[in-house]
């Protein structure tokens, strides 16, 4: 099994939207290194669920991969906001994942916080410049989230 942290904006989707629906589909991701990440997501990897882009960045709850990726639709939808030209269907440039929810935690472990956890500091969240929706985590790292979200 493998870790993830996946950055959604809460305006767009949120934890308690994935809640509400129990499962989504993560899509309209538009970065070749997170897609590639996404492409390693096995069934059953564990997510971190950040919201950023808000009063309270960090990390809201846990999510669980429950589909490997796939071509993501919205590619190819001219409507759609993160329609991409140069996307084809017979010669996908970009995927998705679904996932499940899992938990929203009590408290949101918040960037700041995440930050100043020296058991933290080789997150690639916290690395200066690193602005990727999706990143690998260790096992080591997401278990210290999740404590410290206790």
């Amino acid at each position: 099994m493998k870790y993830w942290l996946m950055k959604t904006e809460p305006e767009m989707y949120s934890i308690d939207n994935l809640k509400e629906d129990k499962r989504g589909s993560w899509d309209g991701v538009r970065n070749y290194q997170a897609r590639n990440f996404m492409m390693e997501m096995q069934k059953g990897d564990l997510v971190l669920f950040y919201h950023s882009n808000t009063k309270t960045i960090g990390v809201v709850g846990i999510a669980k991969v429950i589909k490997e990726s796939y071509p993501d639709h919205t590619a190819y939808d001219k409507k759609n906001e993160h329609f991409d030209p140069k996307s084809k269907k017979e010669n996908p440039t970009w995927y998705m994942v679904d996932v499940e929810f899992v938990k929203k935690f009590k408290n949101t472990v918040t960037l700041e916080e995440i930050k100043n956890n020296k058991k933290l500091k080789d997150m690639k969240i916290v690395q200066k410049g690193n602005r990727l929706s999706v990143t690998p985590v260790s096992k080591k790292e997401f278990q210290t989230i999740v404590e410290m979200s206790q």
